[in-house]
């Protein structure tokens, strides 16, 4: 489970042993006897100084391939944004955390883990638009208007701990607490990029935030992160991993991955999206207030993936994911 106590005790290595042990004890011979191929295009496309790589995200082991040929051929290290979700199991949490990997948290996570808690299911999908409506209004700080009709009682007024916070009802609303747990977490989820641009390890994000063969609109959350920290955005287009990698075996077919590197967008290049000093990423008014800036920077990026993958995987007709949705995406 990801929790507050797990977010605390993740520690990011420039040398990740994980990323080296998967690299030539599971990938090199799973290649090498698939006759799997990774291809680069668009290497003098790399700055020296770590960067931002955002990503198309088509299957569920597309960012092996381009961690391994990049350790080979680089010599360098990715520190990758992950759902909340994996580490459900503790053993894919526990490989997560040795792959250098970063868990995203996002208040669906936290409201549908609560609820699972309390309730023993997971919300319906009415029930979780009506919870995370009222969330994110307060996040905002704004009054819920969502109607706590039919939604179980248990959740306003039983005392808990929510993934590692004591919640009183007395104290505080239950809306309130989902945001003190997410303000906690993504402050330590913050943390850990400056952690990982000191180790000089790059940053893997799939600004789709799901798995999708069509690109779809990203999310903004990249964005917080490069105009927060100043940091270089490398756009890399994924095209044939699916077919490498179709289901959910971590072993690769015979195939070819192209990776196509796109021309950076360093920050000055950013200067029409950025934000102030004081700009704090994730939070709910800030993200409200630079709204588009951070989109319009996000757009951008996204326009530039379509133009480094292949006709199958570009901007269907809508912009729209064929992802998970609903509460299903969080557990």
């Amino acid at each position: 489970m990801l929790d507050i106590a797990r977010m605390k005790r993740i520690r990011l290595s420039a040398n990740p042993r994980g990323q080296r042990l998967m690299a030539m004890g599971v990938l090199a011979p799973n290649y090498t006897v698939a006759r799997t191929r990774v291809v680069f295009e668009g290497e003098e496309n790399l700055p020296a100084e770590p960067v931002i790589f955002a990503m198309n995200h088509t299957d569920r082991y597309n960012y092996w391939p381009f961690q391994y040929a990049l350790w080979r051929r680089h010599d360098r290290f990715t520190a990758t944004w992950v759902k909340g979700k994996y580490y459900e199991n503790p053993v894919v949490g526990g490989f997560m955390e040795i792959m250098n990997n970063l868990p995203t948290v996002s208040r669906g996570y936290l409201i549908t883990r609560d609820f699972v808690a309390l309730t023993g299911r997971r919300p319906a999908g009415e029930e979780y638009a009506s919870l995370r409506e009222r969330v994110d209004a307060v996040a905002r700080g704004e009054e819920p208007v969502a109607s706590d009709a039919g939604l179980p009682a248990e959740l306003w007024t039983r005392p808990r701990d929510i993934l590692g916070r004591p919640f009183d009802p007395a104290q505080e609303t239950w809306e309130e607490a989902v945001c003190a747990v997410f303000a906690t977490m993504m402050a330590r989820f913050v943390e850990l990029h400056e952690e990982a641009f000191a180790l000089g390890l790059d940053i893997l994000v799939f600004p789709q935030g799901t798995r999708s063969i069509r690109l779809s609109r990203g999310h903004i959350g990249m964005a917080e992160i490069a105009l927060r920290y100043g940091r270089t955005i490398v756009p890399v287009g994924c095209s044939g991993s699916d077919r490498v990698y179709p289901g959910s075996s971590p072993f690769a077919r015979r195939g070819k991955i192209t990776y196509r590197i796109g021309v950076p967008i360093p920050y000055d290049a950013m200067e029409p999206f950025h934000v102030p000093d004081d700009f704090t990423p994730f939070d709910a008014k800030d993200e409200a207030q630079h709204r588009p800036r951070l989109q319009g920077l996000t757009d951008l990026v996204m326009e530039r993936l379509d133009g480094l993958v292949d006709t199958p995987y570009r901007f269907g007709s809508d912009d729209r994911s064929g992802g998970v949705q609903g509460s299903d995406r969080f557990l």
